[in-house]
């Protein structure tokens, strides 16, 4: 029997996931990465598509040469001199850079090691914002990320061979195409005299209602225009877009004004995203549940409040008052011992995970068939102890 709490990664929709953005990747000429900051489960990487990843740290470019292959991009809103040294040692295939001070700095130590291997990027701000949450959206005012044209004016540009742009969080065709658009107009004088562009993640590609006829044509018109640039998605979500499932056991049930039901599982320790975002995943139970990643035709799934049922909060173990997964409408109140299955539970969970207050890490899992898991890691007290 399963053990809770426990992320289960479908790979069978990872496999449908997968076609999709081949299919994509063919038609539109684009390269695929894996944002290795959605998810960086090396256990996963042989259902995912993929052509190479992008790294934000010098951990994460380690663990993409060491466990993913392909090619390798970085990126970081600052490099210390360290990591910049840590790079050019792994010999990272290509790094953006999110300021000229951060170019500077690169040449500099470039040259100290002799090293030039590496493709050179700056990331750009169009300062055209499509994001609806400010938190996630990279041209906002104020935004660290990218470069402003405002600040080329001047600058050195002759070892620089790409051009990076991230402006999407979880978002359709149309806003890349506006945003391409934009990109064009701002900085269309640059584009002649690089050799590739990273348009970033934030792509939706996998979705059922995302329109994906319109990115391959917007993509395909630009290398009508650009035939001598390789481009470039790195979406994290859509490889992994509603292939895991949080499973999580009901430990009690208190009453306050309503039915609260605590689970072994914590929204502020394992899905962190629900409080910072915030959003309410959705959730289901069933009882012949096979590990599949969305529910079945035997599932319950669970309503919003006002629509039937009784009205029930999901809330975590923790101390934190605000460890609540959000309140949901059930037939009857789930009881201790009872399942709780949240969808879309692997984008931005195993790589965002705590242990705040002790409480145990996950497990990972793996599930190849109906009824068939493979427990690729269990967390005990070491992993706490080891990391303070």
């Amino acid at each position: 029997m399963l053990n809770t709490h426990a992320f289960v990664i479908d790979t069978l929709a990872l496999h449908r996931n997968a076609d999709i953005l081949r299919d994509v990747a063919n038609r539109s000429g684009a390269r695929l990465l894996l944002a290795l900051k959605a998810f960086a489960m090396p256990a996963a990487a042989p259902h995912l598509f993929f052509e190479g990843t992008c790294a934000s740290s010098v951990h994460e470019a380690m663990l993409g040469m060491e466990a993913f292959g392909g090619e390798q991009h970085a990126f970081a809103a600052a490099f210390s001199e360290a990591d910049m040294r840590a790079l050019m040692q792994l010999g990272i295939h290509h790094v953006t850079l999110n300021s000229f001070a951060q170019l500077r700095q690169w040449r500099r130590i470039a040259a100290e090691l002799g090293h030039t291997s590496t493709q050179i990027g700056l990331r750009i701000n169009p300062e055209h914002s499509e994001g609806q949450v400010p938190i996630y959206d990279p041209c906002a005012p104020h935004s660290r990320l990218g470069i402003r044209k405002v600040a080329f004016e001047g600058e050195d540009l002759s070892d620089i061979t790409g051009l990076h742009c991230h402006n999407l969080c979880e978002q359709n065709a149309d806003c890349f195409a506006r945003t391409l658009a934009a990109i064009e107009e701002k900085f269309g004088e640059l584009l002649p005299q690089i050799k590739w562009f990273n348009f970033g993640g934030g792509h939706h590609i996998t979705r059922e209602d995302y329109d994906r006829e319109l990115l391959v044509s917007t993509l395909q018109a630009f290398h009508a225009r650009h035939p001598h640039i390789t481009y470039y998605l790195e979406p994290g979500e859509a490889h992994i877009l509603n292939a895991g499932t949080f499973v999580c056991t009901v430990l009690d049930v208190v009453e306050n004004e309503g039915p609260i039901v605590i689970l072994d599982g914590s929204a502020a320790c394992h899905t962190p995203d629900v409080i910072e975002m915030p959003y309410t995943p959705r959730a289901f139970t069933d009882s012949q549940w096979t590990g599949e990643a969305t529910p079945s035709p035997t599932a319950h799934r669970a309503r919003k409040p006002g629509e039937g049922g009784i009205t029930v909060r999901l809330a975590g173990p923790s101390c934190l008052a605000g460890d609540i997964f959000g309140d949901y409408a059930f037939d009857e109140v789930p009881r201790p011992g009872d399942r709780i299955y949240f969808e879309d539970m692997a984008l931005y969970t195993l790589v965002k995970t705590n242990t705040f207050n002790g409480i145990r890490l996950p497990d990972l899992v793996l599930r190849t068939a109906p009824n068939t898991f493979e427990t690729v890691r269990s967390f005990g007290y070491a992993a706490f102890r080891d990391r303070l």
